[in-house]
This record gives C-alpha cells, structure tokens and sequence, in this order.
C-alpha cells in the first residue's frame, strides 16, 4: 500500500537522509521519497501506520498525518 506520511521537523537534506534511512530498514518497504519542501514522505509498505509513526518520531520528527494513497 502506497502511504504519504507528512512530517514536520525536517530542516535539512540530513533530515531528508535520516527519514529515508528509516523508512528504507521498514519490512517490505520500496520506492521511498522524501520531500524536504513539501514536508512529506511517501512509500510503499504494509506495515502498520503506528510502527511507521513511532520510528519516525523515534528520531524526533513529528508526524502529522498518514493518508493511504
């Protein structure tokens, strides 16, 4: 399933790295982007949006909302 994740707190193209590294290390993940701009993160994933919401914000990012897409 295809999810937008929108995250506040990314400043940086580090923080760019740091949320694709994460989402990446997610079981069965793929096509991962993150958009520094937009404040978005999209990736294809079945795992659960809590489990993607605590790694995010494990590294202290803040996740506003996750929509299937």
């Amino acid at each position: 399933m295809k999810k937008k994740i929108l995250i506040e707190g990314m400043s940086c193209n580090n923080c760019v790295a740091h949320v694709t590294e994460v989402l990446n290390e997610l079981e069965d993940s793929k096509n991962v982007e993150v958009n520094l701009d937009g404040k978005y993160a999209l990736v294809e994933t079945n795992v659960q949006d809590d489990i993607i919401t605590e790694k995010i914000e494990d590294m202290g990012y803040d996740v506003v909302k996750i929509e299937n897409i």
